[in-house]
């Protein structure tokens, strides 16, 4: 079994408010191994960047870690000072945005900008820091990288600056890249290339990935496992293939019915009825439980915790020995 790098265990992250505490990450548990891509999923506003950002300690005030714990490589860091968390960040825990325009300064050139991280991370002289920054250029995918690196991010189409902005994660040779949307706005082929960059970084570096996206083609090309998040909790985690082919939970069945089929003759996609909830108005026991068509007395009374079905966990009390056969209300 691979070595666990990362370990996520019941976490919290809230945002206080005059009307009270609002969580957008409710006791969220899972564990990523070496050189594994855990793939997370789910509507937008479901928490998955909050989560990211909380691991890497970027999480923007009043926003906060409530709860739970953040432990990576042994270590425990969701308790560090940002000083204390500075040598693991971008060294050790790398984040790829979602939007490179942000990213990136446009004032300096992508050299300057991949040199500096190189040398907080690594003993290099300039010289050998911009070997290292051409290299990682090429590496990414970009073509003439001894001129382009003299380039400024604005001389770069979508797909390059994306490149680069991976180019600068991995700049450090860090253990775990959390990559929030990489593909996001990028046409197949290079999102295509995009994904298989990162499939070899885990291959050949044993770099583990956090990768977050809407996406349930890149989740289906990228990752070894994926967990299913709504409402800031996770409602299923198990392996890619298993998920994708047998979702368990009711959530997860309409997300994957809500794919376009390439073969059949699917006249109608599933579409899940309402919206995700406000974080001021989250309904008592799962919830999911307004917008489920299989919801039964105790899915309005509390929340299922995580039962192992299979090669899933999944939280729903569908699946609890209790109510097994229980018929929707």
């Amino acid at each position: 079994m691979s070595e666990i790098l990362l370990k996520i265990k019941d976490l919290i992250v809230e945002f206080p408010t005059r009307r009270g505490l609002l969580r957008a990450v409710d006791k969220v548990s899972f564990e990523i191994s070496k050189g594994e891509v855990l793939g997370i999923v789910g509507e937008s506003g479901a928490g998955k960047s909050l989560t990211g950002a909380a691991i890497i300690g970027l999480l923007e005030p009043p926003g906060r870690i409530g709860g739970g714990e953040i432990i990576f490589d042994g270590q425990r860091i969701d308790n560090l000072s940002d000083e204390q968390m500075r040598p693991l960040r971008g060294k050790r825990i790398a984040m790829i945005f979602q939007d490179p325009l942000t990213s990136l300064n446009p004032l300096y050139r992508i050299g300057e900008q991949l040199i500096e991280t190189i040398q907080t991370h690594l003993s290099m002289d300039n010289k050998q820091a911009r070997t290292r920054a051409i290299e990682l250029l090429d590496e990414v995918g970009i073509p003439a990288p001894q001129t382009r690196i003299d380039a400024y991010p604005h001389q770069f189409s979508g797909g390059m600056r994306q490149r680069v902005v991976i180019a600068l994660a991995l700049a450090g040779e860090p253990d775990l890249i959390i990559a929030d949307e990489p593909t996001t706005a990028l046409d197949v082929s290079v999102q295509a290339q995009i994904i298989s960059l990162l499939k070899n970084l885990c291959k050949e570096r044993g770099t583990a990935i956090m990768l977050i996206t809407h996406d349930m083609g890149v989740i289906a090309e990228t990752a070894d496992r994926m967990a299913v998040m709504y409402s800031g909790q996770i409602a299923e985690i198990g392996k890619t293939y298993d998920l994708i082919r047998n979702p368990k939970h009711p959530y997860s069945v309409g997300l994957m019915g809500s794919i376009p089929a390439i073969k059949g003759d699917v006249k109608r996609l599933v579409q899940i009825p309402g919206s995700m909830p406000r974080l001021n108005d989250i309904p008592q026991g799962c919830s999911f439980n307004p917008r489920c068509g299989k919801a039964f007395k105790p899915c309005y009374k509390k929340r299922s915790p995580l039962i192992e079905v299979g090669n899933s966990s999944v939280a729903c009390w569908l699946y609890d020995e209790e109510y097994k056969g229980a018929k929707a209300k």
